[in-house]
C-alpha cells in the first residue's frame, strides 16, 4: 500500500513504514483482532499505548466486511482514528465508499456512520487529542504534538487523515447475555490466548 502523498514522518520512521506495516497486519490478524472479539479488549489498553478498537467496514470492490484494528479517541461523542498511511488506507478508502461501519470497542459493539473531518480547527483537534491517547506510540511516530507549533500540526493534520464515527445502534457484543465473554472463562479460551494473556499481565506487573 503506498501512500498517495508524502507522510509526515521523519527519515528513518519513513523507511520503516514498509517493514512496520507488514509486521503490524501479521500481529493485528493473530493478537489484536481475535483479544478485540473476544472482549479481551482492556488487555491491550495501556496509558503508554492507548486503546484499541475494530472497525469494520465493507469493502468497496469485494463487497465483503473488512476488519482493521486502529487506535482511536473519543471526542464530543464520537469516536475518532486516524489513518496512519494516508488516504490511500483501505480501511479509510472503504469508509469514504460505504459509511456505515461496526466498530468492535474494548467492552461494546456499535454501528455507526463514518464521516471524514474536513474543518481545519476540528481536523487539528482530533490528530492532537488522538496522538496524546497513543503515548509513547505517538511521540515516536509524530513526535510531541502537545509542544508542535501549528505549521506542524498542520502538516500532520493534512496528510492524515481522520474520521469521526457517530453511534447509530449497540450491537450485541461479548459481555452481553450469550456474548463470548459469558460463554467462557480462561480455562476454555485455548491455550495460545491463555499464554498471551498471561504474558500481558506479567509485563503490565512490571511497569
Amino acid at each position: 500500500m503506498e501512500p498517495t502523498v508524502p507522510l509526515p514522518y521523519g527519515p528513518t520512521m519513513t523507511r520503516l513504514l514498509g517493514p512496520l506495516h507488514r509486521g503490524l497486519g501479521v500481529l493485528n490478524r493473530r493478537v489484536a483482532v481475535p483479544l478485540l472479539r473476544s472482549g479481551l479488549g482492556p488487555l491491550l489498553a495501556t496509558p503508554a499505548t492507548g486503546s484499541l478498537l475494530v472497525l469494520r467496514t465493507t469493502g468497496r470492490t469485494s463487497g465483503q466486511v473488512r476488519e482493521a484494528p486502529l487506535a482511536y479517541a473519543l471526542i464530543d461523542g464520537r469516536i475518532v482514528v486516524v489513518a496512519g498511511y494516508g488516504r490511500a488506507a483501505h480501511w479509510f478508502r472503504n469508509a469514504l465508499h460505504d459509511p456505515r461501519v461496526e466498530v468492535v470497542l474494548p467492552g461494546a459493539v456499535l454501528a455507526g456512520r463514518a464521516e471524514e473531518i474536513t474543518d481545519p480547527e476540528e481536523r487539528r483537534e482530533a490528530v492532537v487529542t488522538l496522538m496524546r491517547s497513543m503515548g509513547v506510540i505517538g511521540r515516536l511516530t509524530v513526535g510531541d504534538v502537545a509542544h508542535a507549533s501549528t505549521n506542524r500540526l498542520e502538516e500532520l493534520a493534512s496528510t492524515l487523515p481522520t474520521l469521526a464515527i457517530t453511534p447509530t445502534a449497540v450491537l450485541d457484543g461479548p459481555y452481553d447475555p450469550g456474548g463470548a465473554v459469558t460463554r467462557v472463562n480462561l480455562a476454555t479460551i485455548g491455550l495460545e490466548t491463555a499464554v498471551l494473556i498471561a504474558l500481558i499481565l506479567r509485563s503490565l506487573r512490571r511497569r
